[in-house]
């Protein structure tokens, strides 16, 4: 597995925290680190060219929306097989803004996608749902072009 697989599944297990029983016990800001710390290592496997990292963060039920709509872990693992070849990303994200529901099960990630010259080529959203076994996993992804409309990095907020 190597040291990039170890440390990554180290921190799988440090933030999978309680079970998602619907009972919350962390509070909410605890939750959305959890989720900003998933998302910054999803994105990390892209950058590493590793594929199978970014399999552990896909969630079964998955829906990837892009130019097709990807269904499922296996589905979405073979339409991204493409974006890992060769040396270098050909983009990054990451994550901005991070909320978590209060009943603490589901969360949105969402944030700047950049090219391999660092600039911003779009915007991502990714929803992450905690899990039976306590783990987030994507569940919903989408990605948009960034809007050059006035007022587009305020709105929202």
């Amino acid at each position: 597995m190597g040291r990039r697989g170890a440390v990554l599944g180290t921190i799988l297990v440090l933030v999978a925290g309680s079970s998602a029983s619907g009972e919350r016990a962390e509070p909410l800001e605890a939750l959305a680190e959890q989720v900003r710390i998933h998302e910054t290592a999803f994105a990390k496997s892209m950058a590493d060219r590793d594929i199978t990292a970014f399999a552990i963060f896909v969630s079964e039920e998955a829906v990837f929306l892009g130019a097709t709509v990807l269904r499922g872990r296996d589905a979405v693992i073979e339409g991204w097989k493409p974006f890992f070849e060769g040396p270098e990303a050909p983009f990054s994200w990451t994550p901005e803004r991070v909320e978590v529901v209060a009943s603490g099960t589901l969360a949105v990630s969402t944030g700047p996608v950049r090219g391999p010259d660092g600039q911003r080529v779009g915007t991502f959203t990714s929803t992450w749902q905690r899990e039976p076994d306590g783990r987030w996993r994507v569940v919903l992804d989408s990605g948009c072009p960034p809007c050059h409309c006035a007022g587009a990095e305020t709105a929202g907020r």
